[in-house]
C-alpha cells in the first residue's frame, strides 16, 4: 500500500475557496460591528447631555438656551465632537476623527425632545427622546443606530 505523502492540488484550493467565501462574509460584518460600536460614543455623549437638559427643563420649565447653560460637557472624545444645540429641546453630536471618517457625510446623531406631541414649554413633561432619523437630526444610517433609534 502507497503513503500519501501531502495533500492535493484539488484539495488545497477547495480549503483556500472555503476561506475565501468566509472571509468575504466576515469582512464585511466586522466592519459594520465597529462603526455600530463607535457610533455608541456618540448615544452616550448624547445621553448623558439628555439627563442635564431634562434637568434643567424641570427646573426651570423651559428649555436651556445652550449646552453650556443645561451643564453638559464641551469635550469630545476620539469618535465624538462636543454635544451641542441647533435649536431648543434637541442635542446633536456630531462623528469625528476615525468614525467621522467612515460615515462621511452622515455622521450626525441627534435627540429631539417630545412633549406629549408638540414643543416642549411650561407645564408639558417630557415624553419622549427621539432618536431615529425620522427626527430631522439624526441622519446616520439605521443599519448603524441603536435598535430604539430605527
Amino acid at each position: 500500500m502507497k503513503k500519501q505523502q501531502g495533500f492535493t492540488l484539488i484539495e488545497l484550493m477547495i480549503v483556500v475557496a472555503i476561506i475565501g467565501i468566509l472571509a468575504a462574509i466576515a469582512i464585511p460584518a466586522y466592519q459594520d460591528y465597529t462603526v455600530r460600536s463607535k457610533v455608541t460614543e456618540l448615544v452616550n455623549a448624547a445621553g448623558v447631555c439628555k439627563t442635564s437638559v431634562a434637568e434643567y427643563y424641570q427646573a426651570k420649565g423651559a428649555m436651556p438656551p445652550d449646552i453650556t447653560t443645561a451643564g453638559c460637557s464641551n469635550v469630545g472624545t476620539a469618535n465624538s465632537a462636543p454635544p451641542s444645540m441647533p435649536s431648543s429641546g434637541v442635542i446633536q453630536v456630531d462623528g469625528s476623527g476615525g468614525l467621522g471618517t467612515q460615515l462621511g457625510s452622515t455622521k450626525t446623531y441627534g435627540l429631539k425632545a417630545d412633549c406629549q406631541g408638540a414643543a416642549c414649554a411650561g407645564d408639558k413633561p417630557i415624553t419622549a427622546w427621539d432618536c431615529s432619523s425620522a427626527n430631522g437630526v439624526t441622519n446616520i444610517l439605521p443599519k448603524y443606530l441603536p435598535a430604539s433609534c430605527r
